[in-house]
C-alpha cells in the first residue's frame, strides 16, 4: 500500500476492466466513473483524465482477461492483468452492518473483507445495511420474486453492468428487505466481468 508524505496510507481507487481478445468492454462507463472519482477526490487532476482504452491498448490478453487499472493523487499508479476466473457462488450468509459504505470504488476493501470473515460455510454475503439489501462483497445483486427482477434501489457501490442492466429495463430498482429475500425464488450476482445470469443462486441456499 502507498502512503502519503505523513506516512498515512494513500487514497487510491480501482477500474476492473474486462477485456476480450484485447478489446476492453464498456470503456465510457467505467471511464465515467473514474473521472467522476478524481473529480471528487483529486480535482487538480480532473483537467487531465487519461483514457483507460490509451491505457489498456496493446495488451495480449487472450480470451477473456481481468485488468485492474489503479489510481490515486499522482494519476494512474499501476496497471495489472491476468486470466479471468470467475469464483464459484453457491451459497450467500445475510450479515448487517449499519455503518459499512463503499461509495467510491476504494483498493481497501478492508471494511468488506471484515464483513466476508463472517460468511461461515458460505460462499459468500449479502449485506444489509439500515434494513435493506445492499450488495453481495464484490458484486451487486438482483432478487427475482417470480415475475420481475429487483437490484436494490441504493447499492453499497452502483456499478456499471448494474447502469446498463437498470437503463435497458432488465432489472427494477426496489428497496428490498430481509424479508423480500426470503420470499424470493433466486439471487443473480453480476458485476463488469459477470454477465447477468452468470451466477445464480437458489433461494435455499441463503442463510439468514
Amino acid at each position: 500500500m502507498s502512503r502519503n508524505k505523513m506516512g498515512e496510507p494513500a487514497l487510491q481507487f480501482v477500474e476492473t476492466l474486462k477485456i476480450e481478445n484485447g478489446k476492453l468492454l464498456a470503456a465510457d462507463r467505467h471511464q465515467e466513473r473514474m473521472e467522476r472519482t478524481i473529480r471528487h477526490f483529486f480535482p487538480s487532476l480532473a483537467a487531465s483524465v487519461p483514457l483507460l482504452e490509451r491505457i489498456v491498448a496493446g495488451n495480449d490478453c487472450k480470451g477473456v482477461c481481468k485488468a485492474r487499472v489503479i489510481y490515486g493523487a499522482h494519476g494512474v499508479e499501476k496497471v495489472e492483468y491476468a486470466p479471468y476466473r470467475m469464483r464459484r457462488i453457491g451459497s450467500l450468509q445475510v450479515v448487517v452492518d449499519d455503518g459499512i459504505t463503499y461509495d467510491f470504488k476504494s483498493t481497501d476493501r478492508s471494511p468488506l473483507n471484515a464483513l466476508l470473515a463472517k460468511r461461515g460455510e458460505c460462499d459468500d454475503i449479502i449485506i444489509i445495511k439500515r434494513g435493506l439489501v445492499r450488495d453481495t462483497s464484490f458484486t451487486n445483486l438482483a432478487v427475482y420474486d417470480g415475475s420481475r427482477w429487483m437490484t436494490p434501489r441504493h447499492p453499497l457501490l452502483a456499478g456499471t453492468k448494474r447502469a446498463v442492466l437498470v437503463e435497458k429495463g432488465l432489472v427494477d430498482e426496489a428497496d428490498l428487505t430481509a424479508d423480500d429475500l426470503k420470499k424470493a425464488l433466486k439471487v443473480r450476482l453480476f458485476n463488469a466481468m459477470i454477465d447477468f445470469g452468470e451466477i445464480e443462486v437458489d433461494r435455499s441456499e441463503i442463510r439468514f
